[in-house]
């Protein structure tokens, strides 16, 4: 079978943490090279022959210093970013695998030489005031609702929520 992906367009397969405990969920502040910050799900890009289920349990380690068992598959997000919105300027595909996961071990710390600058339990009403990626409404939705076949409803981008 041919690949009739756009060579243009880029693509990224990434794997989310939905740690909610006690009316709080837990976020990992990024910051940019350039100084910005935004609040999103601990996660981030499978590697190459990784399975986005180790994929999770290894990005939750290395975001937030804590050790994490997966309870169970929320959903899948996939979403074509336009050019105009994608901070790359450059037209991509993200698909998220998002996960319940549960803290076992661990302490919350900075991510060492990483862009996650922060880990914090953010209780859920608290959610709405932060600049915080789309993945974090996504992960609370999904969350909230677990869809029977597993697929994501679309998620407006705009306004607080950031890519």
């Amino acid at each position: 079978m041919r690949n009739t992906y756009p060579a243009e367009m880029g693509f990224r397969l990434a794997a989310y943490a939905v740690c909610i405990e006690d009316g709080r969920v837990l976020l990992a502040r990024h910051v940019t090279p350039e100084g910005e910050s935004t609040w999103t799900l601990p996660g981030g890009g499978v590697e190459h022959a990784e399975d986005p289920f180790d994929a999770v349990i290894r990005e939750v380690a290395e975001e937030t210093g804590c050790e994490a068992v997966v309870e169970r598959l929320l959903g899948v997000d996939s979403r074509v970013i336009p050019a105009a919105e994608a901070r790359a300027g450059t037209e991509h595909q993200n698909v998220g695998v998002f996960y319940r996961v549960r803290i076992t071990a661990g302490r919350l710390r900075p991510e060492p030489n990483g862009q996650t600058a922060e880990s914090v339990w953010t209780p859920i009403p608290d959610v709405a005031g932060l600049r915080r990626s789309s993945l974090v409404d996504i992960g609370l939705a999904l969350a909230q609702t677990v869809p029977p076949t597993g697929h994501v409803a679309a998620v407006r981008v705009g306004g607080l929520i950031q890519h």
